[in-house]
C-alpha cells in the first residue's frame, strides 16, 4: 500500500490560480508520473474504500425498501465495537449504457474489485434514491450514536462510470443535499464512457476511458481516494413559454409551476396570456441554433438505431456525417435568409458579474449557434473560447476564463466551415460577452422551433409567431466539488 507521504503530497499539489505555465507543466508531469507509477492490489485497495460489510448490506436494503430507517432484523447486525473505517469510503455509479458495451463489463469488473452493494446500476437505482435512502441510512445510524456510520458519511467520495449527461445527472442530485442542509457533500470522480465526455476532461479524468481497461479501473478507483477537490459552478435554466408542451423532453429539464417573465425588461415580442415552464442545470454548456439540431438529429438516430453507434469512434463518425446532411455547410444557399441566422428570432440580454443590471448585446447577424460555455472543452476537448492574450482581455472587458468564476462565456459559430475551424482550433469563434446571468428572448417569426441543448441533451423547442419563449439562465449559489483526476 502506498506511503501516507505520497497520499499527502498528491493532496497538498493544489494548482494554484495564478502559477506560471512553467510550473504548471512541471507538476502535472509530476502528477502523472505519480500517479502512473502507483500499483496497488485488490486487498490494498479494498482496506482503503471498502465499507464494513453492516454498513453495505444496511444502505443496500434501505434503498430496496425505500426507507431510510435501520432495521437490524433485516440485515447484517453491527458489530459491538465500532468497526474499522475505510480511509477513503467509494461508492460507484455506473450507466450501463455509455461506453458502447463496456458498460456492463466495467460494472462487473468493479464489483469485483471493490463490493456488490457500492456499486449501483443507474438502470436499477436512481442517484436520487441512493441520496434520500442509502445517506439517509448512513445519518439515521450516525444520529444513534455509530460513529463508523458518521465517519464514513463525512469521508465518502462518489465516482461515476458514465458520459457527461451521467454526470451531471448525479451532481445535480447532490446538489439537493445543500438545499436540505445535509452536508457535507460526497465528491465525484469521473470514469469517462461518453462520446465528448468534456467534464471528465476538464478535470483531468481523461477524453475516454483506456483501451486497457482492466487494469485502469484499479487505477481510477485509487486516484478517486486521493486526488484533490475543486470547485465547478453549476447553472439553473428556466423556459417559460406558451401554453403547450415540449415533446420528449430530455430527463436533466423538467416542468415546473415556477416560471415568469420579467417584465422590467425590454421585451421584443408579446407576452402569452397563460405560460408552461421547464427547468433544468446544466455544468458545461447550454446551446441554440444550428449546433443543437445537429445534435437533436444524432440522438434521435442513436436511438432508433443503437447498432450504429456503439461506441466513442462510432458515434463521432456518424455525428460528422449527420452534421453534413443538415445544412450546417450550406447557410448562403438558403433561399429564405429570414431563416439564416439566430439574430432573425433571438434578443439576449446579460447580467455582468456584480452587477443587477440587464444589458442588451447584439447578437452579430452571420452567427448560426450561440453557446453558453462554462467550462474550457467543448465538442470533444475543444477550446472555441480560446487562450485569449491578457491585452485583448482587457479590450473587450473580459476576464480568464474559470470554470469557478461565476461567469459564462457565449461565443458564436457562423457556419459549419467556420465551426470546423473552430473546432480544430485553427482560430476562435465569435467573442460575444461573459455573463453571469442570460435571459434570452426568441420569437418564431418564419422559424416553426428552435432547437437547444445542455450538456450534450438536446430537444426541439416549440415556437409561435403570436408570442415569446423566455430562456432564463443563472448561477446555482452551491458550487459542486468535482476531484481533479491529474
Amino acid at each position: 500500500m502506498e506511503s501516507p507521504s505520497i497520499g499527502d503530497s498528491l493532496t497538498a499539489r493544489m494548482i494554484p490560480r495564478h502559477s506560471s505555465l512553467d510550473s504548471f507543466g512541471a507538476m502535472k508531469v509530476s502528477l502523472l508520473v505519480n500517479l502512473a507509477s502507483i500499483r496497488v492490489s485488490k486487498a490494498e485497495l479494498r482496506q482503503r474504500v471498502m465499507l464494513p460489510q453492516y454498513l453495505r448490506i444496511a444502505i443496500r436494503d434501505c434503498i430496496l425498501r425505500k426507507d431510510d430507517s435501520f432495521d437490524a432484523s433485516s440485515s447484517v447486525a453491527p458489530p459491538l465495537d465500532n468497526a474499522l473505517t475505510p480511509e477513503v469510503p467509494l461508492m460507484v455509479f455506473v450507466n450501463p449504457k455509455s461506453g458502447g458495451r463496456q458498460g456492463p463489463l466495467i460494472k462487473e469488473r468493479l464489483q469485483n474489485l471493490i463490493s456488490e452493494e457500492q456499486v449501483y446500476d443507474l438502470t436499477e437505482v436512481k442517484p436520487n434514491e441512493f441520496i434520500r435512502y442509502g445517506l439517509g441510512c448512513l445519518e439515521v445510524l450516525a444520529s444513534r450514536g455509530d460513529e463508523c456510520a458518521k465517519e464514513i458519511r463525512e469521508k465518502m467520495r462518489i465516482v461515476v462510470a458514465g458520459g457527461d449527461g451521467t454526470v451531471g445527472w448525479v451532481l445535480g442530485c447532490l446538489g439537493e443535499l445543500n438545499l436540505q442542509n445535509r452536508l457535507p457533500v460526497p465528491p465525484v470522480s469521473i470514469m469517462p464512457l461518453g462520446t465528448g465526455n468534456d467534464l471528465s476532461r476538464s478535470f483531468g479524468w481523461g477524453g475516454s476511458f483506456p483501451f486497457a481497461w482492466k487494469s485502469a479501473i484499479k487505477r481510477t478507483l485509487h486516484r478517486a481516494s486521493v486526488a484533490p477537490i475543486s470547485r465547478l459552478d453549476s447553472w439553473n435554466i428556466l423556459i417559460t413559454m406558451p401554453s403547450g408542451e415540449i415533446v420528449d423532453p430530455p430527463y436533466s429539464l423538467k416542468a415546473t409551476q415556477e416560471c415568469y417573465i420579467d417584465q422590467n425588461l425590454e421585451i421584443e415580442g408579446e407576452i402569452p396570456p397563460s405560460t408552461n415552464g421547464y427547468e433544468g442545470v446544466f455544468y458545461n454548456y447550454f446551446s441554440i441554433g444550428m449546433d443543437a439540431q445537429v445534435a437533436y438529429g444524432f440522438h434521435h438516430l442513436r436511438n432508433e438505431k443503437p447498432y450504429l453507434a456503439n461506441g466513442p469512434i462510432a458515434n463521432k463518425i456518424i455525428y460528422s456525417g449527420y452534421g453534413c446532411s443538415q445544412g450546417w455547410f450550406l447557410t448562403h444557399c438558403i433561399n429564405d435568409p429570414g431563416l439564416r441566422g439566430l439574430k432573425n428570432i433571438m434578443t439576449l440580454h446579460i447580467k455582468k458579474l456584480d452587477s443587477s443590471e440587464w444589458e442588451k448585446v447584439p447578437v452579430p447577424k452571420s452567427v448560426r449557434a450561440v453557446v453558453a460555455l462554462n467550462l474550457h472543452s467543448y465538442g470533444s476537448g475543444r477550446n472555441p473560447w480560446g487562450n485569449l492574450k491578457q491585452d485583448y482581455l482587457e479590450k473587450r472587458g473580459f476576464v480568464e476564463a474559470q470554470a469557478d468564476d461565476g461567469l459564462l462565456e457565449i461565443f458564436g459559430l457562423k457556419q459549419g466551415w467556420h465551426a470546423s475551424f473552430v473546432m480544430v482550433e485553427l482560430i476562435s469563434a465569435k467573442h460575444i460577452a461573459q455573463a453571469a446571468a442570460i435571459r434570452l428572448e426568441i420569437r418564431g417569426g418564419d422559424w416553426k422551433d428552435a432547437f437547444m441543448q445542455m450538456d450534450g441533451e438536446p430537444w426541439k423547442q416549440p415556437m409561435t409567431r403570436d408570442y415569446s419563449t423566455f430562456v432564463d439562465i443563472k448561477r446555482v449559489p452551491h458550487q459542486s466539488l468535482v476531484v481533479k483526476g491529474d
